[in-house]
């Protein structure tokens, strides 16, 4: 096929079967294929490890220290490669100066603008920055909140101050700290807080600096400070780092307010004052993206053209994509995996790269079936600028859009790494895969939906763009929450009824917590009844079968390999040649049970576990595995290797044995292959025949058909959504003339 297509001989990452490939460059080729199956290890393991390792290598090894390290994948050979960008499902992050604003570039346009035409005139584009000592406001330092006292938890106002009112850390009753308010001579120390009066309410509480005799040495002057000031010193504003330990003891005493000099705005009073047609900079940033392109095409200054024509193009990028709902001053780490995915999407849109291959995981997620179309158009768009295009998706409207199909399968784990087929989409429908028998199929409408007439009720909220709402949820049924992007399903789910349902179980897609020792096995916690099987059967210590303990191979420590110091070239990782990676001491291996050694146990599959253990505590947490999908993971699997959907399945796998509960799940279907909707839905139906309540946030229709009960919010996103627009049964849907999900129903 010449250099029209990237060539891959031999590819062994994994699960992969020594496979040979073609993919057709300056086409979108997207790999489908069960969950597991090696879809990823094709395009993540080994063309992204390898294209990244070889960019690597073209620079100096001084510079190669400080980047992110790649490592040779297990492949013969891949030849045509160019430059890969990766646009992952994760998260963006950042702290709280980044914002969708500074992220996507806009924000600097925006401060450009107003330092040209802004008025009264303000100074250079930077002063426009809330990180900018210029322009942050002095209070909050640009961040627009200040962490202060939480006087609810700081005081006991049923006390007197000799009973410890104070329940801060240090102000034990007797001791230095407490004298200082006790002693001072401004209070009666026996006199409850609640009967205090205004004034010495707020002496104790929010006076400022001033000049008191000692309490406890005679003769000396000391400072006095209200309890706020003093906490904020002593604790918020500290030269030194605080340990962990330190940060945690003060936490709880803690809250985030508005800053009371901005009002949260993040800029000081003098760049707040330059207005452009009546609007301040923090106004702009405050707009939704679609409410601020109106306002940014009614601006007529012939000096700043360029700037308008650059900012509106932008700003169309990001409706086009649909985050018209989004606000350019929303902190990055409240934007959920999908919408940072989208961002990141956009930030590659206006680079002018050609030649690139850009590799997309799951992009759909997040996205409502009525807004996949403008994912398609941005897919074909980065492909018509001559670029190669790779996708791994499990929607069948974003497979539609392929030129080239590539079907990895049959199954996940060892029974996968091969490809079943490669194609067009239409020769895919005829093909005799899992994935080509599955992409017509649609599951039918609940015929006999659960019925509950108690509901668990939450307070009326208008947390961020929810307008005064309740949410309602049927006991002991399934309720699946739906509505288009950003219409406001995570803040009433996540935001308002877990917090008032504390004992909610949060089923999310953030990654498994773990370290590097961290398997399947520990996570689950059915480790230490291995160890203390094969300590039993050989009559040793338990901790001989752990390779954080006795166990661990002295070599290498029990990580499995020895990692190479080369001073200013990169370290280098190798296999531990004493333990040959599996990280215990060779004399371990001798203690077997049931004739398996404990490495050979940690190399099973969960499916091969389950045939092997009689014991209940074991095979109930195995069988869990197995039906929420995982049986092909190994139960030495290290946690740092699963996938998002991955992640999830297995902490539903862990809480699968808890009766009586609410769940709460946010999209479980990601990283699903069609087939596998249906087991979602049997432990779903498992989980409500036990007497719990399941809340599910979804896009799949599938399973919003399969619902006892929908609560639909919209209509739009941003503040054109934050209502609930029906609630009821699946079938009834339809009849909600505004609802933009009973259309796709």
């Amino acid at each position: 096929m010449g250099s029209n297509a990237i060539e891959i001989l031999g590819a062994r990452e994994n699960n992969l079967r020594n496979i040979n490939l073609n993919l057709p460059k300056g086409q979108i080729t997207i790999f489908t294929g069960v969950s597991g199956s090696g879809k990823s290890s094709i395009v993540f393991d080994t063309i992204a490890q390898e294209a990244g390792r070889q960019l690597n290598e073209t620079f100096s090894k001084f510079i190669q220290v400080f980047m992110p390290k790649y490592r040779h994948p297990d492949v013969d050979a891949i030849k045509n490669l160019s430059l890969a960008i990766i646009v992952e499902q994760k998260k963006i992050g950042g702290n709280s100066r980044s914002t969708l604003g500074t992220i996507s570039d806009i924000d600097p346009l925006i401060r450009l603008l107003f330092s040209r035409i802004g008025e009264p005139h303000v100074g250079p584009s930077s002063y426009f920055s809330f990180n900018d000592p210029n322009g942050m406001c002095k209070t909050c330092e640009g961040i627009g909140k200040i962490v202060t006292l939480n006087l609810d938890k700081a005081l006991d106002k049923e006390k007197s101050l000799n009973q410890g009112a104070i329940l801060l850390p240090g102000f034990k009753v007797g001791n230095w700290m407490w004298k200082l308010y006790a002693v001072s001579g401004y209070f009666d120390a026996d006199k409850k807080i609640k009967d205090y009066t205004k004034e010495e309410y707020d002496k104790l509480v929010f006076a400022t600096e001033e000049k008191m005799k000692s309490p406890i040495l005679e003769g000396l002057n000391t400072t006095y400070l209200g309890l706020v000031e003093r906490f904020i010193r002593q604790n918020i504003k500290t030269e030194f780092e605080k340990s962990e330990t330190a940060k945690k003891k003060i936490a709880p005493f803690t809250t985030e307010n508005q800053c009371p000099t901005c009002g949260g705005k993040r800029y000081n009073e003098t760049v707040l004052a330059a207005k452009i047609n009546g609007y301040t900079i923090a106004d702009f940033t405050a707009l939704e993206v679609d409410e601020l392109l109106e306002l940014v095409q009614k601006i007529e200054d012939k000096k700043v053209e360029p700037i308008l024509a650059n900012l509106s193009e932008r700003l169309n990028d990001l409706i086009h994509i649909g985050l018209d709902y989004v606000s350019l001053n929303r902190e990055t780490s409240t934007l959920s995996g999908g919408e940072s995915q989208r961002v990141k999407m956009v930030k590659h849109l206006t680079g002018s790269l050609v030649n690139v291959i850009y590799i997309f995981d799951e992009p759909s997620i997040g996205l409502h079936p009525r807004d996949i179309h403008r994912l398609n158009e941005l897919l074909v768009k980065l492909r018509d600028k001559d670029n190669t295009v790779i996708v791994v998706e499990h929607d069948p409207a974003v497979i539609k859009i392929a030129d080239h199909i590539v079907d990895v399968g049959p199954r996940a784990g060892a029974a996968g790494g091969r490809i079943m087929f490669e194609g067009s989409y239409d020769e895919l429908l005829n093909s005799n895969t899992l994935t080509g028998e599955y992409m017509g199929k649609s599951l039918p409408l609940k015929s006999a939906p659960r019925v509950s007439t108690d509901f668990y009720e939450t307070k009326k909220s208008s947390l961020h763009n929810l307008k005064n709402v309740s949410l309602r949820i049927p006991k002991g049924i399934f309720t699946v929450i739906t509505g288009v992007a950003g219409s406001g399903k995570s803040t009433l789910v996540n935001g308002v009824f877990a917090q008032e349902y504390k004992d909610a179980i949060i089923v999310d897609q953030s990654g498994v917590s773990g370290n590097l020792r961290s398997n399947t096995a520990t996570f689950t916690g059915i480790m230490d009844v291995i160890r203390k099987l094969f300590a039993e059967e050989n009559n040793v210590s338990p901790s001989l079968f752990s390779f954080n303990s006795e166990g661990a191979c002295e070599a290498c420590k029990g990580r499995g390999y020895i990692e190479t110091d080369l001073s200013f070239m990169n370290s280098v990782e190798t296999i531990c040649e004493v333990c040959n990676g599996n990280r215990f001491k060779p004399e371990v291996s001798v203690y077997t049970y049931k004739t398996k050694s404990i490495v050979e146990v940690l190399d099973m599959t969960i499916a091969e576990a389950v045939e092997l253990f009689t014991q209940k505590e074991i095979c109930n947490k195995l069988k869990h595995i197995t039906d929420v999908g995982l049986h092909y993971m190994t139960l030495g699997q290290p946690l740092d290797t699963l996938s998002g959907g991955e992640s999830q399945r297995l902490k539903l796998a862990k809480e699968l044995s808890k009766k009586g509960n609410i769940y709460i799940m946010d999209e479980p279907t990601t990283g699903l292959h069609m087939s596998d909707i249906t087991s979602i839905l049997k432990i779903i139906d498992r989980l409500v025949a036990k007497g719990n309540t399941v809340i599910v946030i979804e896009h799949n229709l599938d399973i919003i058909r399969n619902a006892d009960w929908l609560i639909d919010m919209g209509v739009e996103g941003g503040s054109r959504g934050g209502e609930i627009l029906f609630e009821g049964t699946p079938a009834d849907l339809k009849n909600c003339k505004e609802s933009i999900t009973a259309r796709y129903l």
